[in-house]
């Protein structure tokens, strides 16, 4: 039999792959319309290199040197069994009487190195060897900024990828399925709101009294769910009632199925918008504790540890000027771009 209407088969995916990339170029479109939205976008790509690449671009290792016959690519990642025998002053002084040649880092230094050519510098404002100064143990500002980005951003995606989980779960639990669970989600919300977070993560990071950034983390995922959760269960109820969802129940399918398919992905875009303000808010509370010495550990790098030192090295402004400057460009990148996401994916903007 011949079929007279092949529209059916073809025309309906054609239309439909249409509509999806059409939706996402114009997103993309109103997201780049706005120059502080690029601006924020550019600034943090350069802040997550430095946190990716934080071993290459500020260490006492060479990236890569050749000496005395051996070749060696990224001693400081990769130690070997002599690692002061890859460190920068050794691998210049062997080169120096035996030849060769050494790749160093754009900044020479390393987070925690107080000693460079036998002397330590102590708190040298700004100049040609150390860019941005060193700190009262002598210690590179800007070796210790590379790296504070990356303990900013494994605090930030780490704790709000837990509270994004725990929250969309409880939420959407307590909205689709109502009765006990919802009660008992509410007063799980309650008792965390009545408590002020950052007071909250202040008394169980001194009562637990060891401080990681693993443990930072778990504390800030298992505190700050509540707003997500709250607005999860309300798109979860409002969608629950849609007419589309009704008719998934007529139809025999499974309660775990419709959540899942759709119920949540419909309800993920507060969800979403909201952890990246996360994100940024969670960055500020790491530096916040850290800045109080409940942070991150005194060897790990932060921009907070850095804020402290400008506190109690009066005169010295370098310390407070320059991990501030970073870290209020930041949190500011981040609620830009939050917001630029939220206005380009809202089809009604």
């Amino acid at each position: 039999m011949i079929d007279f209407r092949p529209w059916r088969r073809s025309r309906p995916p054609v239309l439909a792959r249409k509509k999806r990339s059409s939706y996402l170029s114009n997103s993309l479109k109103r997201f780049a319309r706005q120059p502080f939205n690029m601006a924020a976008l550019l600034y943090l790509g350069i802040i997550i290199t430095a946190a990716l690449f934080a071993d290459i671009l500020a260490s006492d290792h060479p990236i890569a040197f050749s000496t005395q016959g051996q070749m060696r690519i990224l001693p400081g990642v990769f130690p070997g069994e002599q690692p002061d025998a890859s460190r920068i002053p050794a691998v210049l002084k062997s080169i120096e009487s035996n030849g060769g040649w050494a790749l160093l880092p754009p900044v020479p230094y390393g987070p925690n190195q107080t000693k460079v050519s036998g002397r330590i510098d102590l708190l040298q404002p700004p100049g040609n060897h150390h860019l941005l100064g060193t700190d009262d143990k002598g210690r590179d500002v800007l070796a210790r900024i590379i790296y504070g980005a990356r303990s900013a951003l494994l605090v930030g995606l780490g704790s709000v990828s837990l509270y994004l989980l725990v929250a969309v779960l409880l939420g959407a639990v307590a909205g689709y399925f109502g009765g006990r669970a919802d009660r008992v989600a509410l007063r799980l919300i309650e008792t965390l709101t009545s408590f002020p977070t950052f007071f909250l993560i202040l008394a169980l990071q001194g009562l637990i009294g060891t401080t990681s950034l693993y443990q930072l983390i778990l504390i800030i995922g298992l505190t700050r769910w509540t707003d997500v959760a709250r607005l999860t269960r309300a798109e979860v109820l409002r969608l629950a009632n849609e007419d589309y969802v009704a008719a998934a129940r007529a139809l025999g399918i499974g309660h775990g199925r419709i959540l899942l398919k759709h119920v949540l992905p419909g309800a993920m875009g507060p969800a979403s918008v909201a952890a990246t303000f996360g994100i940024a808010g969670a960055i500020l509370i790491e530096s916040t504790l850290s800045f109080l010495g409940f942070g991150a550990p005194p060897t790990t790098p932060s921009w907070g540890q850095l804020l402290t030192d400008g506190f109690y090295n009066e005169g010295c402004y370098w310390l407070a000027l320059f991990p501030g400057m970073v870290l209020f460009l930041t949190i500011l990148s981040i609620n830009l771009v939050g917001e630029g996401l939220r206005d380009a994916l809202d089809p009604a903007s």
